[in-house]
């Protein structure tokens, strides 16, 4: 069955490999990105070549974000599923990065995904139904050093995540989410880099080391065995297909350096504490999934 879908920052990587592949599957797929006219232009042109809406959204204004809601309701009538997929990477000394830095990672990963769901939740729950998927990321469960911010903003999108499954999980709505290993894609061109370069300084040899992770993954991504990005935009689909309330709350694309053991052991703890509480109606599925 064909369903309306937005996707946040599907101007490249897995946000346009998503939009592509869905709209094959047949669904109606609104691809979003900033400055549709502007630098995002070629993309923008691509997508509508491949059948594909484009809309104007900047995750990080309220105002941009409740326009390209109204605009997919506007053309279709409705809003089946959300898929947040916009954000940006950070690697680095963590001390080096500035507060303002901190505060503009956590304003795109963490806040636009909570602007995304108050501009897009009011139709769904009219509808009484709905997906949410959010990206995250392993390192929102497992930490790498001197990925700490990105991690922390991923690290609040799982306590996100698991919220809104219980608040919305009796009206219909399933919010998932899928946790990407290492892929290639422009993440890390785009990457932040902390500005306080004495500070990187100070920290001597130590201090060189996130650029050297960065080169072993572009050197790995550049190789035979490089992973294959696709394998999130399939995971995608396949929840998207998926009937309602039967979608793994969590799914680990790629390799998981331990973050599938632990989102089966939260699982546990979480069902429990909420049964705990008292709030066994909310809890929603608990089922966790690993994609190899």
């Amino acid at each position: 069955m064909s369903k309306t879908i937005l996707i946040t920052g599907a101007s490249s990587g897995f946000g346009r490999d998503t939009a592509e592949t869905l709209a094959r599957a047949g669904h109606q797929v609104f691809a979003s990105m900033r400055e549709v006219a502007g630098r995002n232009r070629t993309h923008a042109d691509a997508l509508r070549a491949s059948g594909i809406q484009v809309v104007e959204l900047d995750v990080t204004d309220e105002g941009s974000a409740e326009r390209a809601v109204a605009a997919v309701l506007g053309q279709a009538d409705r809003l089946d599923v959300l898929v947040n997929n916009a954000g940006i990477g950070s690697a680095g000394v963590s001390e080096a990065f500035t507060a303002a830095q901190a505060r503009a990672l956590f304003d795109v990963n963490v806040f636009g995904v909570h602007r995304m769901l108050r501009a897009a939740l009011p139709a769904m729950r009219r509808q009484g139904e709905g997906l949410v998927v959010n990206i995250g990321s392993i390192l929102g469960r497992v930490t790498f050093p001197f990925f700490g911010l990105y991690g922390a903003s991923k690290f609040a999108i799982e306590a996100l995540t698991d919220s809104y499954r219980c608040e919305l999980s009796q009206l219909g709505i399933d919010v998932v989410l899928v946790q990407p290993s290492n892929y290639p894609t422009n993440i890390f061109d785009s990457a932040q880099q902390p500005a306080d370069g004495a500070r990187s300084a100070a920290y001597g040899e130590l201090g060189a080391i996130p650029s050297r992770m960065v080169g072993t993954l572009m050197e790995l991504f550049q190789s035979a065995h490089a992973p294959d990005p696709h394998e999130v935009a399939l995971a995608i689909a396949q929840l998207v297909a998926q009937p309602a309330g039967a979608r793994a709350a969590r799914t680990v694309v790629g390799q998981s350096f331990g973050a599938d053991s632990l989102n089966a052991q939260a699982a546990q703890v979480q069902s429990q504490l909420i049964d705990g509480l008292g709030l066994g109606l909310l809890a929603g599925p608990v089922k966790t999934r690993a994609v190899p």
